[in-house]
């Protein structure tokens, strides 16, 4: 295959990825930042390298694009992609409003070709982790999920960030609790929390600086819960998820330098007058097992040991010819809920049903 990775920021991290990986061909490189791209050519031995978009899209041999770039432009960016034949690969999220995840579903399904939305949530150690407690049934039954993602963005951040409602990037938060449960939103009631303050503010229709949501699932009579903060809130950064079931609990640690919590509900006796549950903090490993030999290398690396899973998922559902495992439909029902979480903010938490989206 040959790869072209365009934006090279965020991206960079994951250019020595694509160059060993055994799939992969051909990596080109884009960004109109030229000083930032001959020093990761220089860096990385990246042979090819060009400044615009469109020098991709025209470049027939280019099989899949990975698109790196700032939020405003995702949407553009992969209906372009898609329109040009090329697979591709996206940072989240998908997109800021219903009808732009409905053209972007869309147009995959008229390309045939395959859509990924690349969100580190749900291949993080911790998440291999949990997830593997509860394909071994030691969770039990899924009852809660929380998840809380805290950033605060008064600092040298583009100033577009402080038109984007919290919940409108809510997807490292929402998503792993949605892949969890296997299941998606049919509901929701989000509140606002504060008010953001003058100096920040930027569009009358982002008035919080923070956001607060429970999701009604679909097919579970379980409930997730997102905390998700942008400015004003007094917390150390965190993407976080918490899963509790009537066995056992996996809670993510409170600050980055610990470790998480496992809980685990003793047998009741009699004697008791409550039931003990025991805790302990555990060690997550991370996955190098999961990835081919050539790979093994960057298991450790950024976002909880994502980025080498993520972009080796995007290329083997490729080669394998089959859909990538956070596809279009997936991407739409796990961006769709924050979008409609925002509406219920709005509405002073009044419940807001979320579309489902599947094969047009």
């Amino acid at each position: 295959m040959h790869v072209a990775m365009v934006g090279l920021g965020f991206g960079e991290s994951f250019v020595p990825i694509y160059l060993a990986h055994p799939q992969v061909s051909r990596v080109t490189i884009c960004d109109s930042n030229a000083e930032l791209a001959n020093r990761i050519c220089e860096q990385y031995g990246v042979v090819n390298v060009v400044s615009t978009l469109d020098a991709v899209l025209s470049d027939e041999s280019i099989d899949a694009v990975h698109l790196l770039t700032p939020l405003p432009l995702h949407v553009p960016h992969t209906l372009a992609v898609l329109d040009a034949g090329k697979h591709c690969a996206c940072a989240v999220t998908m997109a800021q409003t219903l009808h732009e995840i409905e053209q972007i579903v869309r147009a995959t399904q008229t390309a045939k070709r395959n859509y990924m939305m690349m969100e580190t949530a749900v291949y993080t150690r911790e998440f291999f982790f949990a997830r593997g407690l509860l394909e071994r049934g030691e969770l039990g039954e899924i009852t809660f999920l929380q998840g809380d993602y805290y950033q605060d963005l008064e600092a040298s951040y583009p100033d577009y960030w402080r038109f984007v409602p919290p919940m409108h990037y809510a997807t490292h938060a929402l998503a792993p609790l949605l892949a969890l449960a296997g299941t998606s939103v049919l509901r929701v009631s989000c509140l606002g929390v504060g008010r953001l303050r003058a100096d920040i503010s930027a569009d009358p229709k982002n008035p919080f600086p923070m956001q607060t949501a429970h999701f009604q699932l679909s097919n579970s009579s379980a409930v997730a819960q997102v905390n998700r903060a942008w400015y004003q809130t007094a917390r150390p950064y965190t993407e976080s998820f918490s899963v509790y079931g009537d066995k056992k609990g996996f809670e993510w640690q409170q600050q980055e330098h610990e470790d998480p919590l496992l809980f685990e509900l003793e047998p009741v006796h009699n004697a008791h007058r409550w039931r003990h549950c025991h805790a302990e903090r555990i060690s997550v490993p991370f996955r190098p097992d999961l990835l081919p030999p050539e790979l093994a290398q960057f298991a450790d690396g950024g976002h909880g040991g994502s980025h080498a899973h993520l972009a080796h998922e995007f290329v083997m559902s490729i080669v394998e010819g089959r859909k990538a495992a956070i596809d279009e439909i997936v991407s739409a029902n796990w961006c769709a809920p924050g979008l409609c979480a925002h509406e219920s903010s709005l509405r002073h938490g009044e419940w807001v049903e979320v579309p489902q989206f599947s094969v047009m």
